[in-house]
């Protein structure tokens, strides 16, 4: 027997839809509900306190609730399930012009005084063909601001192409292990302050950054997925390869 598959919502208005493409991102106010957001971070929480830790999810004893947690949507049927949020569905085809697929998620915990990471373009990671990824980034905090480290957006650069990205500049505020766009005044950057629930949208092309947590007992947990159009490949990366359907 055939499995129906029911049609995505439509949960953008054709003025989100131009705010998108004219500014490379918008934000979704909630989204997902506190009580999933509730649940989800304590159903990670769980899986990083558990004896023995899973394999997929192990690390040091003191990084269980600093190190991100890399790919659960693979491993995870409750990771999986937030990834194909209806919402983020929706919205993602809206915005692809047909159903999209995930290909990689990150639970970021970003503890008090942990570091951000410098100014960057999806893309410059992720290469994909054609090029159609769209990252969901959802809050899963009361509030994510200036003080615990929330992204920072350049309106408008998804349409500058992909940029040259060299070595970060500022390691008392980013990580050192990742690269940073260069041959552009990164200053203009503004911040998106988030609630729980909140789901940002942005272009793979989009310079966006954020900054260390500079709240003293704050955290700023995040769930990051990264789509591509169903008929989209990821090119390089033999670690992302894998489609996993929405529906």
């Amino acid at each position: 027997m055939n499995q129906t598959i029911n049609p995505p919502l439509q949960p953008l208005t054709g003025e989100q839809i131009e705010f998108f493409k004219e500014q490379g991102y918008f934000l979704y106010k909630r989204g997902m509900s506190s009580d999933l957001i509730d649940a989800f971070n304590g159903h990670i929480y769980d899986i990083r306190h558990q004896e023995p830790v899973p394999e997929w999810a192990a690390c040091a004893d003191h990084e269980k609730f600093s190190r991100r947690l890399f790919n659960p949507h693979k491993h995870d049927s409750f990771s999986r399930q937030a990834m194909k949020h209806p919402i983020i569905r929706g919205g993602l085809a809206q915005l692809m012009g047909r159903e999209a697929v995930c290909v990689q998620s990150m639970y970021f915990y970003k503890e008090p005084g942990a570091p951000g990471q410098a100014s960057h373009q999806d893309y410059y990671y992720i290469k994909n063909d054609p090029m159609t990824m769209i990252a969901a980034w959802v809050a899963m905090e009361e509030r994510v601001d200036e003080e615990n480290g929330c992204l920072w957006a350049m309106p408008g650069t998804h349409k500058l192409g992909l940029l040259p990205h060299g070595t970060v500049r500022n390691l008392e505020e980013h990580e050192h292990w990742t690269d940073e766009t260069e041959g552009i005044d990164t200053s203009r950057q503004i911040p998106v302050v988030m609630e729980k629930g909140d789901i940002l949208f942005f272009s793979e092309l989009l310079i966006h950054s954020s900054n260390k947590n500079r709240s003293k007992d704050r955290w700023r947990r995040s769930y990051v997925c990264h789509y591509i159009r169903e008929d989209s490949n990821i090119l390089h990366r033999e670690d992302l390869r894998q489609k996993y359907p929405l529906y």
